[in-house]
């Protein structure tokens, strides 16, 4: 039973992570509402920037590039580790498992681009 806590652990650590950001999120977004609410029923005219959701300048880049990077991270980091799967396998031979995340940064840097050109020929 010992051999499933280590890989559990590791398995769930990034799904922890993402939950904790989301949660951040929610509350940070709560506390915008609530705020605006307060405004509200003191009679404060509200401008309409204040209603908009606040959006992140070069975000797509910003998401390209963090996917990319765990993508080459962790490629790197299965054809390092030691060690073989149970058929006999190395854990190098996971490394494919990284092109998910690569290729998803590379798609979401394409947007990026094509999205910058448009704006400024359009």
């Amino acid at each position: 039973m010992e051999f499933l806590f280590i890989p559990f652990v590791v398995m769930s650590a990034p799904v922890l992570i993402v939950l904790i950001l989301l949660r951040y999120r929610y509350l940070q977004t709560q506390a915008r509402y609530r705020t605006l609410m307060q405004l509200a029923d003191k009679g404060v005219e509200l401008p309409p920037q204040l209603l908009v959701e606040p959006q992140v300048a070069y975000c797509e880049r910003r998401r390209a590039l963090v996917l990319i990077g765990i993508g080459l991270g962790l490629m790197a980091m299965l054809l390092a580790l030691p060690g073989q799967l149970d058929d006999g396998r190395s854990i190098g031979s996971l490394w494919g498992l990284g092109l998910l995340p690569l290729m998803t940064g590379l798609g979401y840097l394409a947007s990026w681009w094509l999205n910058r050109r448009d704006s400024r020929h359009g």
